[in-house]
Order: C-alpha cells, then structure tokens, then sequence
C-alpha cells in the first residue's frame, strides 16, 4: 500500500501529538505513513518518517478558499496534491477543516457526476454501531437533490466502515411525518423515497441520531455541523459533572471506584478520538478530517480508517453508487 499523506502541521496539538500518531501507526499497525510539512522542523521528531517538504502551514483560524489560494506550499494542499499524484494512498490532517476539504477538492476533484462533497460523521451510539450523520458542514446550504447523494454515499460508507448491510436512512427533521419541515425537507423526502440504492426509513428527529433505530441521518451542512457541536459539548460537559460527582466526597469515592471499570467502555465509545475522524465523501481520493485537538490516538485511529477505507475501494464503490443514482 502507498503510504498515508499526513499533514504533520494540523491540528492544535501538532506538531508533537500527530508525529507521535503517525509513529505508533507505523509500529503498532504495519501502515506507511508520509509526514508532509517543513522538514526542518519535523526532522527532530520524524525519526525514520519520511518528510514529504511544505515550507507553509494554513492556521487553524486562517480563511480556507483564501489559505488555499495563496499557499500553494502549504502541508494541506502538498498532502493532497500527493494522492493526487498517486504518491499516497490517501490524506488525514486534524487541521482547519474548511482548507482540507478546499485542498481535497481542488487538486484531487470530485468523483465523476457527485455534486457536492459532504462530510461523513460517526456519532456514537453506545451498544451499537455509530449513525453517520451528514453533511456535518461541507454545504451550508443544500438542494434536495445533493441529500440524495449524501444518503447513497453514506449508505455505501455505512456498510463498508462499520458493516452494516443494509443501512436504515432517515432524513433529519423536526417531526417524523413526511408533511412536517422545510420546503427542502419535504421535497427530499419525496425523492429519497424512491431513491436507488437507499433503504430510506423517512424522517427521523434529532433524539433518534443516537439511536438504534437509524444508521444513517442526512441533512444539511449548517444544520448537521449545529448537531455535531451541540452532541460534543453536550457529552463533555455531562463527564465533566459526572467527574465532578464521583469526587464530591470520601463515599462517593468508593463508589467511582467500582463504577469506572463499567463506565470506562462506555466512555471510550464516546471519545471522538476513538473513531479518528469524519471522511470527506465525494472527492476522488480518500481524505480524513481529525479534530482539531486530536491526540496522538486520535491520529492513529484515523491513519486505520484511511487505510481500511483504501483496502475498501471506498471510492470505487461510491462512484459506482453515484453512477447507478444518476
């Protein structure tokens, strides 16, 4: 396998965390991994990683379409330009999301009749597998028609990321009638139901995302990107209370103390680290999106899906998705 594009510059944590990623996954895993930034200074800490030069970095808070445009040597636009060149297998950066996807599609493009791009989530669901939720903030702004293609794309991402065979896809509303929500929701309601390649269940709430009941939940890029942060700060803060709670006294204590070895499986399956990133569908090359305080496990997990995702032919199999839905 080609190596991985890791953009070594990404991330708040970065440089040290996603080296350190990057460097269990070459021995934890048997995955190549290329770090792409200054080698000046990734050289300290590369060790035997080879260095892919970018002589410059787009800030976490820098404008994406303009970061893009002007800095041509950036980490981002060279990892994605490796992929492109079929001198990677694929690219992972936990840096400024709207620059990696600009960088992702302008130099590896999009997959032949998709529309938009969207960016696939994991949403935990504890005892289960995790919802897809997307778009979580490609595409603010949708047509009904691209739902569609986010919900053909997710379902072939559903089945070949988590094994779901034949994902259950709701459309995100505020009601489950198919009168209820928008103009946008509404028409979309009406397409997905005769959609190919979609096992649509019909309109699903905001509640039933982390569910067992849905696999798959479409919506817009504004409305997903609101339900993504509203879940992560809504889970921080319930461990943090819950963290506060455990030490408010010598009994309570004692008690966290046989409750962690139970809760300690139900917090790793809630950790966004656990799941190493969001996938960007739609472009022609694998891209994973990493949060941006990513951990070196975060980098590792993330490294894995790219190249379980590459094993996957997952782009194969979402253009001939695309194509049987066109």
């Amino acid at each position: 396998m080609l190596p991985v594009a890791l953009d070594a510059m990404g991330g708040d944590k970065a440089p040290g965390e996603v080296v350190a990623g990057a460097q269990r996954a070459v021995a934890e895993l048997g995955v190549p991994v290329v770090l792409v930034g200054p080698s000046a200074q990734l050289a300290p800490l590369a060790g035997e990683l080879p260095v892919l030069e970018a002589g410059e970095v787009i800030a976490m808070d820098e404008d994406p379409a303009q970061g893009v445009r002007r800095k041509k040597d950036s980490s981002l636009v060279r990892a994605a330009e490796a992929v492109r060149d079929g001198k990677a297998s694929a690219m992972v950066s936990a840096g400024n999301t709207g620059a990696t996807m600009a960088s992702a599609l302008l130099r590896m493009g999009r997959i032949r009749g998709v529309s938009r791009p969207a960016i696939a989530t994991p949403i935990p669901v504890p005892g289960s597998t995790p919802t897809i939720l997307l778009d979580a903030g490609a595409n603010a702004e949708c047509q009904p028609e691209w739902l569609v293609q986010f919900a053909q794309m997710g379902s072939v991402y559903a089945r070949e990321r988590f094994g779901v065979a034949e994902p259950r896809v709701g459309l995100l509303s505020i009601g489950e009638e198919a009168a209820k929500g928008t103009p946008l929701v509404k028409e979309t309601h009406q397409l997905l139901a005769s959609a190919p390649g979609v096992r649509f269940v019909g309109n699903v709430e905001g509640r039933d995302i982390m569910s067992t009941d849905v696999d798959v939940v479409v919506t817009d890029g504004f409305t997903g990107n609101v339900v993504l942060k509203t879940m992560e700060g809504t889970v921080r803060r319930l461990i943090e209370a819950l963290l506060t709670a455990f030490g408010s006294s010598p009994q309570a204590e004692a008690a966290a103390q046989q409750l962690l070895p139970a809760l300690t499986p139900l917090y790793q399956s809630m950790d966004p680290d656990t799941y190493g990133g969001a996938m960007l569908l739609g472009v022609d090359g694998v891209c994973i999106i990493s949060h941006g305080s990513s951990s070196a496990r975060a980098i590792l997990n993330a490294i894995a899906v790219a190249r379980e995702m590459v094993e996957a032919d997952l782009v194969g199999r979402l253009r001939a998705a695309v194509a049987q839905g066109a």
